[in-house]
């Protein structure tokens, strides 16, 4: 969304023009006294720029866009495990599962890091798990 004060609206980077409220067409605002039909060359200008209002409308929605990026990734706390960590799962809800289970099952053992950084695992008999996990749904493993 624009912001306010540059003179873009949503109707004015469409339309190239701001929109009239009917009550202004019976009450004859300003902008309707004032207003020439044969002023064709200033509603040219007002056209050629559209353009470039829409290409700072573009560059600023992109500068927003990460900034919030960056706002969003200065929280987050990167994870990363190695081969033979030994970590535990979060559980997923399946079926008739209750609150008052368990949201972490484990341990279990790291045997594959993907270059994606999703982990192969391998439970506690030894079986390898069907899909890798990504870090985020990993935790690191602390017995006590």
């Amino acid at each position: 969304m624009p912001k306010e004060g540059t003179g873009a609206t949503s109707f004015h980077l469409v339309y190239g023009g701001e929109v009239i409220v009917p009550i202004e067409v019976i009450v004859e605002s300003d902008r309707i006294r004032v207003y020439d039909e044969n002023n064709a060359e200033r509603r040219h200008l007002e056209m050629d720029l559209v353009d470039k209002t829409r290409a700072k409308a573009v560059i600023r929605l992109m500068a927003y866009r990460q900034r919030m990026k960056q706002n969003y990734n200065r929280r987050i706390i990167p994870k990363s495990f190695q081969v033979g960590d030994l970590i535990w799962k979060k559980v997923k809800p399946v079926g008739d599962m209750t609150k008052l289970g368990a949201p972490w099952a484990g341990p279990f053992k790291i045997v594959e890091k993907l270059r994606s950084g999703a982990y192969y695992l391998e439970d506690e008999d030894g079986r390898k798990l069907v899909r890798p996990w990504t870090a985020s749904h990993l935790q690191p493993y602390r017995a006590g």
